[in-house]
């Protein structure tokens, strides 16, 4: 890429995650720090093909750091997994002299900007920006660190409720393919039990592991699930199942849901998304395309976005083994 680069469009596309508008923040601020313009696309692809365009500078994002969700708004877009979609989104930033984007969300984003910039050599950097931290080539993405602290902030409070009452309780976090969030929440909130897609437990097992947490003596349980979890076909049907084969427990269902993904981003999540933007607006200048910025071992690297979509994060088994000490 040996275009100089003049104007960048900024997007968040995908689920929300907190730590978004910090990085758009971040974007803008850099370029208006490098004399460059900056162009805020809203509704992620599906605007970029309506050409929801709007020029951005330092006071266009001022008291946005510490909001959830974004303010550029997300869609998905079926339109712009045709070519001819593709055709339309490339127009409009030719149209609007927009030299260069900065990619905000996760798998699926990413994997558009990667067909998009081999289609039509227009160079894109992606900044991970999802709760489930399932991002190959970063140690953490935008919004997790967020979304953990929720979790664990919900967990205490249930188990104010299980140990009053005496119930066991099935609470269920987001991790629709990997369980970090499951495993990182259930070891920092004391789960008796942690259910991952990646560590099959089986129901018949959860069973006796909770008959013996009732024999040594404990009145209340929690065991947290990940949405993706299959000892069961779904966290209800492992309250129902519980139900008719253990005693003792009075068995309720909390689903966190969606109320991971908001909320004011975490310290953590506001400075990793403020270096993010740094890094994706300078690597542009530089003329790098086609790479993600991510960290790892708290150094800003540059990780190439067909290896990152290609496969998850891994599960830490460190952590798993530790989960299964503490809830001897």
């Amino acid at each position: 890429m040996s275009k100089k680069i003049k104007k960048i469009g900024v997007m968040t596309s995908g689920g929300d995650s907190p730590g978004m508008n910090a990085a758009v923040r971040s974007v803008v601020r850099t370029c208006a720090y490098h004399k460059l313009e900056c162009v805020g696309i809203y509704r992620g692809y599906e605007g970029l093909i309506e050409g929801a365009f709007e020029p951005m500078n330092a006071r266009s994002v001022r008291d946005i750091i510490n909001r959830g969700g974004t303010i550029l708004k997300s869609a998905r877009s079926k339109e712009f997994r045709t070519k001819e979609g593709r055709q339309k989104a490339y127009d409009n930033l030719i149209k609007h002299e927009i030299d260069a984007m900065v990619l905000i969300g996760g798998d699926g984003t990413f994997t558009g900007g990667l067909i998009f910039e081999e289609e039509f050599n227009f160079p894109c950097i992606g900044i991970p920006g999802t709760i489930d931290n399932d991002i190959r080539g970063t140690d953490r993405t935008l919004g997790y660190d967020t979304a953990l602290n929720t979790a664990v902030e919900a967990i205490d409070k249930i188990r104010d409720t299980a140990s009053s009452h005496n119930r066991l309780f099935f609470i269920e976090v987001m991790g629709r393919d990997v369980g970090h969030i499951a495993l990182n929440a259930g070891v920092g909130g004391g789960a008796e039990e942690i259910l991952i897609p990646e560590a099959n437990m089986g129901i018949e097992r959860l069973v006796e592991s909770l008959t013996r947490s009732g024999a040594s003596g404990k009145t209340s349980s929690l065991v947290v699930v990940a949405e993706g979890d299959k000892t069961g076909k779904s966290v209800f049907e492992l309250k129902d199942y519980v139900d008719n084969n253990l005693e003792g427990y009075d068995v309720r269902v909390a689903v966190l849901g969606h109320l991971q993904r908001g909320g004011s981003p975490s310290c953590y999540d506001r400075v990793l998304a403020s270096r993010m933007g740094v890094k994706a607006v300078e690597s542009l200048m530089e003329g790098k395309s086609s790479y993600m910025v991510g960290t790892q071992h708290d150094k800003m690297v540059l990780y190439p976005l067909e290896q990152a979509i290609k496969s998850g994060s891994d599960i830490n088994q460190e952590l798993i083994r530790v989960s299964e000490i503490m809830t001897t």
